[in-house]
């Protein structure tokens, strides 16, 4: 059973995390949602396509303008105060690797911290301990916050991956988070070249036969860019290819920018694997 907020997910229950980000230079959307009207719009699209998640971001993942601990707290904190505020049923994500970052959006009402840069700040999972909330633990390689894989390589990159969320997972536990918020992620992209992310989809079971629930971050990210040679607007079929392959490897939450469209694609998977039935049944009924 995987817990996070107020709300219990089944261990066959696909879960749609949407991507809000609180940023003016963000890679996808370029900062569509960085004022907080639109970004609260956003919260409302999200939810009524059927998002439980949304996780909110106060600093894109590429490199770009420094933006220290008091403006990214800035961005996020009262945001999440609003949310909460509209939205009690939904769970509140914010991403970030800054413990003093995830002190404040705790306080400010979040129920998981979306650490993507594995674990660089390990005080991150002792505020998640303080405040009960949930944790996503992932793979970035040892790479530093906001850089780019350069030559990186790996012996074997699944071992690594697993040698890592699985480690960072337990310390979670072990300091006390709640281990049913307890999530890895491969962290496509992060720290890997295009065909570790790859390889790291096409081993997820691998992941998934841990036992942890598995978040996947796949998005119109660079690995499905360079794969089918397709510029940032153009990769949402293959995300969705993507996105279908990793649910049926046993992925539970998906964080995105288009949610009916994974909405869909996740209902279709659960259903092709008997875990949901189709909306309707009429044909052959008549």
């Amino acid at each position: 059973m995987l817990r996070l907020g107020r709300r219990e997910f089944g261990a066959h229950e696909p879960v749609v995390m949407a991507i809000v980000n609180r940023t003016p230079d963000s890679f996808y959307d370029r900062g569509a949602t960085f004022r907080d009207e639109p970004a609260l719009a956003r919260v409302e699209q999200a939810v009524a396509e059927g998002a439980a998640v949304v996780d909110i971001g106060g600093v894109k993942a590429g490199p770009g303008e420094e933006v220290g601990v008091a403006e990214e707290i800035r961005r996020t904190a009262p945001f999440v105060a609003e949310v909460r505020k509209r939205h009690p049923e939904v769970v509140i994500s914010v991403d970030t690797w800054r413990h003093e970052v995830g002190e404040a959006v705790c306080e400010a009402g979040a129920d998981v911290l979306n650490d993507a840069w594995g674990g660089v700040d390990p005080r991150l999972a002792e505020v998640a301990a303080r405040y009960g909330t949930g944790l996503v633990c992932t793979h970035a390689g040892g790479a530093r916050p906001r850089t780019r894989p350069h030559r990186v390589a790996y012996e074997d990159v699944m071992a690594d991956i697993l040698d890592t969320t699985v480690g960072l997972a337990e310390r979670a536990v072990a300091l006390g988070v709640p281990r049913a918020g307890v999530l890895i992620d491969p962290g496509h992209d992060f720290g890997k070249n295009t065909r570790h992310s790859l390889e790291a989809t096409r081993r997820l079971g691998e992941m998934t036969a841990t036992g942890w629930p598995v978040l996947v971050s796949l998005s119109n990210k660079d690995f499905v860019g360079e794969t089918l040679d397709r510029p940032v607007k153009e990769r949402l079929t293959g995300t969705l290819a993507t996105t279908a392959v990793s649910a049926w490897l046993g992925a539970q939450v998906f964080r995105v920018h288009e949610v009916a469209e994974t909405r869909q694609v996740l209902d279709m998977v659960a259903s092709i694997a008997g875990h949901r039935p189709p909306a309707v049944t009429r044909r052959g009924l008549a």
